[in-house]
């Protein structure tokens, strides 16, 4: 998707100021949201290094590293070192203007700088100051260092898999940073509605670990509440299942007899009429056979021929394809997930915001910056406001 920006004033956020200190994900995947949708981001970091994340992996061809470009588009960059009075300064003076000031450093790394919230508030009394932790800003795990895979750890996610004999290991997207990121930009959008109605401004706190128990609502209240486990990986019927030239994955829910669809779908005997099978308690005592048989059908054909036959008995199916096909896929083009534009030195390309407002397209108005690309105009920005 390549689009000219849209007027700033037709953006939600147009007018919204946001002092950003985050680095990595969870925190960019935020203000990158907000940035998308109108906001001016005020990218605050450290000089001569910059956000982790330009660094995660070599550079191509000298360029920004396309970790840290996939994270920070539509932002200003001022690389400042805050043990310089005169720098921290600058930044309260930013503070004073701001709208949202956002973290997502250890807990007690911006009180320490004398950035804290009550810091903060004292400066402006509207801020609102959101913070993004490993496990919360108070507790037993305060000061642990926080990272996606420990919150997978530590929150039951990294433990639930299809069957207990399926090795546990680290799942390879950031689920909790992302999760946690976007539970900031509600929690931050939350806010400035609230200081809509009120003129009062408050802190917004969010975590990994928060987060991901939160992606486990469901099986958390069956245990609670029934003392049952509940996992949508190990139903009965559903499945990833190899072909001849490809897997794919079924889903057996959702009708009223799916395991009489399966079958016809299949081509063998219905199974829903024997006793072995015939309701959902049966078939979870002899999913075994049944994934077995399953495995033997699949396994006799190709991967187009048995998409169609599940999908000619509407039964909920797809193609497991790696990234490399998603990305080039008719529908990702269709929903325009793909958006490019000039970089430093060359096209940069990365996926678009999954939100689409009709009276708001999101465009690349700022490529992803240099590090201190935009230091003097932030730091003129500081000046102008400690003048007024």
């Amino acid at each position: 998707m390549t689009s000219s920006p849209p007027s700033p004033q037709d953006l939600p956020l147009s007018g919204v100021r946001v002092v950003d200190f985050t680095q990595v994900m969870m925190g960019p995947v935020c203000t990158q949201m907000l940035a998308d949708y109108g906001a001016d981001i005020l990218k605050i970091e450290r000089k001569g290094a910059g956000d982790l994340s330009r660094s995660t992996f070599e550079p191509v061809h000298g360029a920004d590293n396309p970790i840290f470009c996939s994270l920070n588009r539509n932002k200003r960059s001022a690389a400042l070192d805050l043990r310089d009075p005169a720098m921290l300064d600058a930044v309260r003076a930013l503070i004073a203007q701001a709208d949202v000031v956002v973290n997502n450093f250890r807990a007690g790394v911006m009180e320490r700088m004398g950035l804290g919230y009550e810091d903060c508030r004292a400066i402006n009394p509207r801020i609102i100051y959101a913070v993004g932790t490993g496990y919360g800003e108070s507790g037993p795990y305060a000061h642990k260092g926080g990272q996606d895979v420990l919150a997978q750890a530590m929150s039951g996610v990294m433990a639930r898999r299809s069957d207990p004999s399926v090795p546990i290991t680290v799942y390879p997207t950031a689920l909790a940073d992302y999760s946690a990121g976007m539970h900031m930009v509600q929690g931050i959008l939350l806010a400035l509605l609230h200081r809509v109605r009120t003129g009062v401004g408050q802190k917004v706190s969010v975590s990994l670990y928060n987060s991901m128990l939160a992606m486990q609502m469901q099986e958390a209240a069956m245990i609670m509440m029934q003392d049952s486990e509940v996992n949508w990986a190990a139903m009965p019927l559903s499945g990833v299942f190899d072909t001849q030239d490809g897997a794919l994955v079924m889903v057996g829910a959702f009708k009223a007899n799916p395991l009489q669809d399966i079958c016809r779908a299949l081509e063998i005997e219905d199974l829903s009429a024997d006793a072995r099978y015939c309701n959902l308690t049966q078939q979870f005592k002899h999913k075994p056979e049944l994934q077995r048989l399953f495995r033997e059908r699949f396994a006799s054909n190709t991967r187009a021929y048995w998409l169609a036959r599940l999908e000619e008995q509407d039964l909920l199916c797809a193609p497991v394809r790696d990234l490399r096909e998603a990305l080039v896929d008719p529908q990702t083009l269709h929903n325009r997930m793909i958006m490019e534009g000039p970089g430093e030195g060359q096209t940069v390309r990365f996926v678009a915001s999954p939100i689409e407002m009709s009276a708001a397209p999101v465009a690349l108005r700022h490529a992803p910056p240099r590090l201190g690309q935009h230091t003097e105009d932030i730091l003129a920005l500081a000046r102008a406001g400690a003048a007024q």
